[in-house]
């Protein structure tokens, strides 16, 4: 008798769906290469070029045949130094070098926290809006995701009261961003605190991505969980990298520092995974750890002014409600008031169907709400040129004035 045929792909990648982000970036490069006038928020990488001595320190690598050889699978032991004394100079979190695990980039970083962490049925409550890759890698390692819903009202911050009310037995950790990406919040560091100390006494893992650590305006704190609560420091994963810090986005060096036996367990993982990062990126990156901060505090300065100028020109728009992030680099703004209404014909039922008329009729690409979990909402970045984001944000003002 015939049989049903297996599934080509197995049901574990079938469920993964794509990021969002990446497509929107890919859909929108792929417009410009054709010749239009397209004018990309999607992408969420500084627009600097690495700093120049970080270049020069993988140029003077790639000529060195001992670096096209197979290195550690956990890293390079001078960059994994290097990555304590980084942590120890900036957070004020000591750390020694085997807590460090050397990744491909902050997602790999995240993957093997994640796998080697979570069981089968284990829960991970995960604050909204969320960056499109937190919940992919919960399932692949079989995890369940639990969100919990925030909005412009709170600052878009989750409350203690909110992550006890959706712990259950099964919780085994939860994802703290701070500051967030896509929102731009920045928890302060007596909300890191009062969190740091719920999981803790609750005997919660916190996996704390702090990619964004040094993208802060104003006022406005930085504080690692960790050091404002020293006893979390076993059951806590920091991940990180030099992507957004010195533009380095496309080198795919991230780590993730935590507790020895957690360490080694993502080591042997990524030894059959991955083995090691490329060693050039590598050197790059010990040159980038090792060196100062001059070249963030630069984009800080661009960075700061561009977030004053596109929430200003956003929250002008009638039915757009932008707050002013705090800290990386989007903006995360409330499109509700347009939802329900048609332009040019076209009927907006959700900030997807928002997003894909700004693109097809302004040429503007950005990222719907959707893609984070909370829909009515649009992310765009602002690491982009001044008169890039006045063109785009012009454009969509005119586009949106014509909702009916």
């Amino acid at each position: 008798m015939p049989t049903t045929p297996a599934p080509r792909v197995s049901r574990r990648i079938a469920a993964i769906t794509e990021s969002a982000t990446l497509a929107v970036d890919a859909k929108a490069k792929a417009l410009k290469a054709a010749g239009r006038p397209v004018i990309g928020f999607g992408a969420g990488e500084p627009d600097f070029p690495t700093p120049d001595y970080i270049v020069e320190a993988a140029i003077a690598a790639a000529k060195l045949p001992k670096w096209h050889r197979y290195t550690p699978a956990g890293g390079l032991p001078e960059l994994k130094e290097a990555i304590a004394a980084k942590t120890l100079r900036d957070s004020g979190y000591r750390v020694t070098a085997a807590q460090v695990l050397v990744t491909n980039g902050g997602k790999h970083a995240l993957y093997n926290a994640f796998a080697a962490l979570l069981d089968p049925g284990d829960e991970a409550i995960l604050p909204a809006p969320y960056w499109t890759t937190y919940p992919e890698a919960i399932r692949l390692a079989g995890g369940v995701p639990v969100e919990i819903m925030t909005d412009e009202t709170s600052g878009y911050r989750a409350s203690v009261a909110q992550l006890e009310a959706a712990r259950t037995p099964r919780t085994k950790l939860l994802v703290f961003v701070s500051p967030s990406n896509p929102t731009g919040a920045v928890y302060s560091p007596a909300e890191v605190k009062a969190i740091g100390e719920w999981a803790l006494a609750n005997g919660i893992w916190v996996v704390t991505d702090e990619i964004y650590e040094h993208l802060v305006y104003g006022d406005t704190e930085f504080s690692s969980m960790p050091v404002l609560v020293p006893g979390l420091a076993e059951t806590c994963v920091i991940v990180n990298g030099v992507a957004k810090t010195y533009a380095m986005t496309g080198w795919r060096v991230g780590w993730m520092i935590g507790p020895l036996d957690v360490i080694k367990a993502a080591t042997n993982l990524q030894s059959h995974s991955t083995s090691n990062v490329v060693n050039i990126s590598q050197l790059a990156a010990l040159a980038a750890v090792s060196g100062d901060l001059a070249a963030v505090d630069e984009m800080k300065l661009a960075f700061d002014r561009r977030r004053k100028l596109i929430t200003g020109l956003l929250d002008a728009i009638p039915g757009v409600n932008c707050p002013l992030p705090e800290g990386a680099f989007y903006v995360y703004p409330s499109v509700k008031g347009l939802i329900g209404k048609s332009i040019r014909g076209k009927a907006i039922t959700s900030s997807a169907d928002l997003a894909d008329v700004i693109l097809d009729e302004a040429e503007v690409a950005v990222v719907p709400g959707e893609a984070f979990g909370t829909p009515g909402y649009l992310r765009l970045s602002y690491a982009l040129s001044d008169e890039d984001i006045v063109e785009g944000v012009t454009r969509m003002a005119v586009l949106l004035g014509e909702a009916k």
